[in-house]
């Protein structure tokens, strides 16, 4: 979270709350992983707010940054393209969706290789958690990074599921142009907000089911 170590654990536990209730909707095996989304941003807001009070403590400090970024540069490029090919039944788009996914696991392996060989810091700028990974801004990964956690949300045929990938490029375009210096740390807080939009999905589709077998 972008504002203090209060916000992220208020955050991070409602966030884990949504995310219970949200797996609790989850009818077939092949939802839970879309379904694990909000709760796990609520681990990575938790883990976020450890981050803000690890500034004293310099060991602390690395673990929860690196911990923090284990979810931000890693797990999301390889998880979310695949929960969303899971939920998908259409051929066609369950091929294009294999190729996001080999995308977003070539991404998570890179920026895992180079948080182990370069190291990864987080510092305080502009009331902000920053983190310093210059890999991830180069631009072709940037952009593959993209594709995987935001592009394969456009790419399924469930109307609902487009709607959250329109406001992740959103809250990308917007963290990126008012929040460069922190770029991670508040698009992970705006992709934290459409948690709610994934309990919502599972909440209408299992009301239209009802209704269907009444």
């Amino acid at each position: 979270m972008c504002f203090s170590a209060t916000a992220s654990f208020v955050a991070g536990t409602a966030l884990s709350a949504v995310g219970v209730a949200t797996i609790k909707k989850a009818k077939r095996k092949a939802e839970i992983p879309f379904a694990t989304i909000p709760l796990l941003f609520g681990i990575q807001q938790l883990i976020e707010g450890i981050v803000w009070l690890s500034f004293s403590n310099p060991t602390l400090n690395v673990i929860s940054t690196y911990a923090y970024s284990m979810f931000s540069h890693v797990l999301w490029p390889i998880f979310v393209p695949v929960a969303i090919l899971l939920l998908e039944k259409d051929h066609v788009r369950k091929k294009i969706l294999r190729v996001f996914t080999g995308i977003g696991l070539a991404v998570g392996i890179f920026l895992l290789y180079f948080i182990f060989r370069d190291g990864i810091i987080s510092q305080i700028m502009n009331k902000s958690v920053s983190y310093i990974s210059p890999h991830l801004y180069l631009p072709l990964v940037l952009t593959l990074y993209v594709f995987a956690t935001c592009i394969s949300f456009l790419i399924s045929s469930d109307k609902m599921i487009n709607i959250i990938g329109i406001v992740m490029l959103a809250s990308f375009l917007t963290a990126g142009l008012f929040f460069s210096a922190t770029f991670i740390s508040v698009w992970c807080f705006f992709a934290a907000i459409l948690s709610f939009i994934i309990f919502l999905y599972f909440y209408r589709r299992n009301k239209l089911e009802s209704k269907l077998n009444e």
